[in-house]
């Protein structure tokens, strides 16, 4: 599907506003706007009256990204429905809508050749540019190094060096998220994970082992791989409390893992966090919210990827291309499911 980008009343006024009120195509208001020989006069003339009354800014950007272009670009993901994806395309948006940009959006739901038919159908539109969204962070298959446009590889790195990949920081994460629960006083650390077939909860693990190690500790029992699952979560905490009682704090995979731990914990009479802290990942507000306390969790700040995705895309629309596997930061954000040792 397609849809333009826009702006509220409350917000400042965009070329579409100017188009929409000079009664001409954004394209003519750009080219009007920007000194284009191909406007008539009057033309012109109204252009510049509707962005005198509106108050209207040209932003730089766009001004060189509208030049002799068509000031449009593809968003192409594989799960729409997606959580991950979501976040990321609304973070993507915005920084398209800064820039007066018009986005396709198409969903290849995890299908390779309604990928290629939704490349060819966007090429054919002839957008400056395109963005790949994936559902998960291992790599996926490059589009090619033929394409006649920019493309920037989203959450989902591409498999080829040379392509532009902005993904989050996965091995830092699970760093962080154990710096927090050693902050707490926490020494006694178990980690819950999800299906090790996936890059996220290995770089996870991976950051978090290397975090303990840093600090002279070991868990206290290798990272348990399971289903990324609130059932999961319980199983694996019975299990982890009949080994190791002792535990003072778990880490688990994902925000789903971390309720089904947090009930076992209630059902043996163990208090969340007073006796052992609990944390997530990815934030999910569905769940952090609503757990009993409120969970801690590592933010991936999706929409922070698609904002980086969005100016890297316009750099490389203007000429500026960078290549390789960009991670960016994640942070932790504090609730009631951690806390110091009292």
């Amino acid at each position: 599907m397609a849809q333009a980008t826009g702006h509220s009343r409350s917000q400042p006024a965009t070329l579409s506003d100017v188009a929409r009120l000079a009664g001409v195509s954004i394209a003519t208001a750009s080219k009007a706007l920007n000194g284009r020989s191909q406007v008539r006069a009057e033309t012109r003339q109204r252009v510049v009256d509707a962005a005198e009354r509106l108050s209207f800014r040209p932003n730089q950007l766009a001004r060189g990204l509208l030049a002799g272009r068509t000031g449009t670009v593809g968003l192409l993901t594989s799960d729409l429905e997606g959580r991950f994806s979501i976040p990321i395309l609304m973070g993507a948006e915005d920084a398209f809508g800064a820039g007066e940009v018009a986005v396709f959006l198409c969903d290849a739901r995890g299908d390779a050749i309604r990928e290629q038919h939704h490349v060819r159908a966007l090429l054919g539109r002839r957008v400056d540019g395109l963005i790949v969204v994936g559902s998960r962070t291992d790599p996926r298959p490059s589009l090619g190094r033929e394409l006649p446009v920019p493309v920037v590889y989203a959450y989902a790195p591409s498999d080829d060096p040379a392509d532009l990949s902005i993904v989050p920081d996965s091995v830092d994460a699970g760093r962080i998220a154990v710096a927090h629960l050693l902050a707490c006083g926490r020494t006694r650390i178990a980690h819950i994970t999800g299906d090790p077939g996936y890059l996220a909860a290995r770089e996870r693990a991976e950051g978090a082992m290397a975090a303990l190690a840093d600090a002279g500790l070991t868990p206290v029992e290798e990272p348990r791989f399971g289903a990324w699952s609130e059932g999961w979560g319980r199983a694996a905490t019975a299990l982890l409390l009949e080994r190791h009682p002792e535990v003072d704090a778990v880490l688990c995979g994902n925000d789903q893992i971390a309720r089904g731990v947090m009930d076992v914990l209630r059902e043996r009479g163990r208090l969340v966090p007073d006796d052992v802290s609990v944390m997530g990942f990815d934030d999910w507000h569905v769940l952090t919210s609503g757990a009993r306390p409120p969970l801690t969790s590592v933010d991936l700040t999706l929409e922070e990827v698609g904002r980086a995705a969005a100016h890297a895309l316009f750099s490389a629309i203007g000429g500026v291309r960078r290549s390789g596997i960009e991670a960016l930061p994640c942070r932790v954000v504090i609730r009631g499911s951690t806390a110091p040792l009292s």
